[in-house]
């Protein structure tokens, strides 16, 4: 088994999304997940930022043939920072675990004109709810702060790369969730 792994707490927990093999679940401690934006990308997305009372689902991967810069490339707008001994996992060994974040200063709370796509959004909750069921994704809305971004509707046309399709029960869910937190919708599928 390798000994260079990543934590995954967005898209990346959806295993539909990449094609990382051997990825299993995992907790993170110390670190918050927030919406932000950089003036690298035109939307929101997620991060993590250092908390010490927090803690976070995920999943752990392992990364093909410790290829860093691959993953890098793919994480573009983030750092790394070593995490293994932040991490609880089922592993018998002690991998190299890194996280991926954005470094403090470089990042701002979403806006109108970054708002959160909900092709996006709808990624990540599938991911959790098929990884950690629908108690996971209560603890992934619960657990996350910047619910009070602005979120695209761009379901009938996604603009997020990787979007999936979503079954009636994972839209609902996702749908629940923001309703339950007020989250503003900035447009509606036509």
């Amino acid at each position: 088994m390798g000994n260079s792994y990543f934590f995954g707490y967005g898209s990346l927990v959806n295993r539909a999304s990449h094609s990382f093999e051997a990825a299993i679940p995992a907790q993170l401690t110390g670190w918050r997940r927030i919406w932000r934006h950089t003036t690298l990308r035109p939307v929101a997305y997620l991060t993590v930022v250092p908390d010490p009372e927090a803690e976070i689902d995920g999943l752990i991967a392992p990364v093909p043939d410790a290829d860093w810069p691959a993953l890098d490339a793919r994480e573009a707008a983030y750092i790394r920072a070593p995490a293994a001994h932040q991490v609880r996992h089922p592993l018998p060994h002690a991998p190299e675990i890194a996280v991926y974040t954005i470094p403090e200063g470089l990042h701002m709370a979403p806006s109108h004109a970054h708002p959160i796509l909900l092709s996006y959004l709808d990624v990540v909750v599938q991911g959790y709810f098929r990884e950690f069921g629908a108690a996971g994704v209560q603890r992934f809305f619960d657990t996350t702060q910047g619910w009070d971004a602005p979120l695209l509707d761009d379901r009938s046309a996604p603009r997020y790369p990787r979007h999936q399709p979503l079954t009636a029960v994972e839209r609902a869910l996702t749908d629940q969730h923001l309703e339950r937190l007020g989250v503003s919708i900035l447009a509606r599928d036509r």
